[in-house]
């Protein structure tokens, strides 16, 4: 029984931010990646690499073993274990810390050592903090929202840069750089989102048109996504938003209600 209760409350402390304990592991365990980014990334500058390469190696094993020992304690908590490792923050966690494991093996493997990069996405575990959660579940909803406009305007701007790159392959071809209509997409492309790296470009008086119309075009359309979002958040400005991190140890399901004292996906008591 007192290994249940110290389990349990190792799961909340861990899994959760609505106590001080839980808020004070996220905001270290925050701490700890920003740190470990720092290291890997300043260890890929070679003036850095050459003067600090043993205590960089060394730093980057104690963080090794800090997430490790942070992964193993999630799974050992957790009532399900299969569910958490194949979760999204699961595969994070784990992928942030085998490459170093795999540079044991593969000492040349700098490939595999850039993926330690990837616990920068842990950083979105911030969200999670119970000051930034409303928030944070406020854009999520407004996103998911959008999604089907979204796609639907994405879907529209495929064809316009599609038919305005087969065009301009007609207009100006190849003579002007313009040598495929994937090549002219990829102008079009370029243009309409008035990026405008100008390794293409139009040298006919008709191409230089059509190209001034995509780009009028371009700060036409910048708005619609914009706005498309904006909408959804003021629509869910009044929404009842969940602002607690109550994590059924059970089954992980964490979108609760803030009187829930059972899990609604697996009834058990949180």
């Amino acid at each position: 029984m007192k290994q249940q209760g110290f389990k349990s409350k190792l799961h909340q402390i861990i899994f959760e931010s609505d106590t001080k304990a839980g808020k004070l592991f996220d905001e270290i365990l925050i701490l700890m990646i920003i740190l470990s980014i720092t290291v890997v990334a300043l260890d890929s500058v070679p003036s850095f690499n050459e003067k600090t390469k043993h205590i960089f190696h060394l730093l980057e094993w104690c963080f090794t073993a800090l997430f490790t020992l942070e992964y193993a304690i999630r799974i050992w908590t957790t009532g399900k274990p299969l569910k958490y490792i194949f979760s999204f923050y699961g595969i994070i966690d784990f992928l942030s810390i085998v490459p170093t494991y795999i540079g044991v093996f593969f000492p040349q493997g700098f490939a595999f050592a850039s993926l330690r990069m990837i616990r920068l996405v842990r950083i979105f575990r911030i969200l999670k903090l119970v000051q930034f959660l409303g928030a944070s579940k406020v854009i999520t909803q407004s996103l998911k929202q959008s999604r089907y406009k979204i796609t639907v305007f994405f879907t529209a701007v495929l064809i316009i840069v599609t038919v305005m790159g087969a065009i301009m392959y007609m207009v100006e071809g190849p003579e002007s750089g313009f040598n495929s209509i994937p090549h002219s997409i990829y102008w079009a492309i370029v243009t309409i989102t008035t990026v405008g790296y100008g390794d293409i470009s139009p040298i006919t008086p008709l191409g230089q048109f059509i190209a001034s119309l995509v780009m009028l075009l371009g700060y036409a359309i910048i708005a619609v996504p914009t706005g498309i979002i904006s909408s959804e958040l003021i629509n869910h400005r009044n929404t009842k938003i969940h602002t607690n991190t109550q994590t059924c140890q059970n089954c992980n399901y964490s979108d609760h209600d803030d009187d829930a004292k059972y899990c609604k996906v697996c009834g058990t008591e949180l």
